[in-house]
């Protein structure tokens, strides 16, 4: 059921939005941002904004309670960072990527609201696919609204974070996943046990934004790393044991 303000008890839309404002770290929510946040507001996507649960390199993660278009109590917004430097290592994300090609890497706001849009397509793809990943709500210019993965209402921590009880079977899932990305003709580009959540016995996958098309020429240079390094990650922690290669072919057969 979707989580709903009732007309009565719900400030006025200026005074909301003033409110809102006064919670935003000095930085982040700068002109821009907050029109975006605006959008938000009115198409019913959010009501609330709650408070941050992550400080990122190219973005800050907060929770807001969720609009009436969401089914679900909670909302994640990842606000990107307009200005901010770590953008430039990610350009050839997007340069090879044949839906951006007309991308102007000297226009730091262009390259960051592609970059949103590109993260919540690549989700929609991993949707359709049947990945485990955060569902996309909505995005607008640098802000995308996206799934709550939590263990009872508390944010689900990281896989580096979290002791499992049976690795073999969270490492067939990810790499289930992985393989699942590859048949829809995606490659997430940034595997590791820092972007993959817990929910329960689930991984899953999150930070879609540098994932890239087959046809990128990067495209096995970079899924043969996420391989490396999720393998070595279970190896060193769990020794679980894969082989890279089988696990490459695995990942590819149709």
């Amino acid at each position: 059921m979707s989580r709903k303000l009732s007309t009565r008890k719900r400030p006025a839309r200026d005074k909301h939005m003033i409110k809102e404002q006064e919670k935003i770290e000095e930085g982040v929510f700068e002109k821009r941002t907050v029109m975006a946040l605006w959008r938000m507001f009115n198409h019913n996507i959010i009501s609330k904004l709650d408070f941050m649960i992550a400080k990122g390199k190219e973005a800050n993660i907060y929770v807001a309670d969720a609009g009436k278009e969401v089914n679900e109590s909670y909302v994640i917004l990842k606000i990107f960072r307009i200005e901010t430097s770590s953008f430039d290592k990610r350009i050839d994300y997007m340069l090879g990527d044949p839906r951006f090609e007309k991308i102007n890497k000297r226009d730091m706001y262009s390259v960051v609201t592609t970059w949103c849009k590109k993260e919540y397509g690549n989700l929609r793809i991993a949707e359709m696919a049947g990945v485990h990943a955060p569902l996309p709500y909505y995005f607008k210019d640098n802000i995308l609204a996206i799934e709550f993965l939590s263990n009872e209402d508390m944010p689900a921590q990281t896989l580096k974070n979290t002791r499992l009880e049976d690795p073999e079977q969270v490492l067939d899932a990810i790499l289930g996943d992985i393989k699942k990305l590859y048949s829809a003709e995606l490659v997430h580009g940034d595997i590791s046990e820092y972007n993959i959540l817990m929910k329960g016995d689930t991984p899953y996958i999150i930070d879609f934004g540098q994932a890239v098309v087959l046809n990128h020429p990067k495209s096995m240079l970079f899924l043969e790393r996420d391989i490396h390094n999720i393998l070595y990650y279970f190896s060193r922690k769990y020794k679980v044991e894969r082989d890279e290669k089988e696990t490459l072919s695995y990942v590819m057969k149709k």
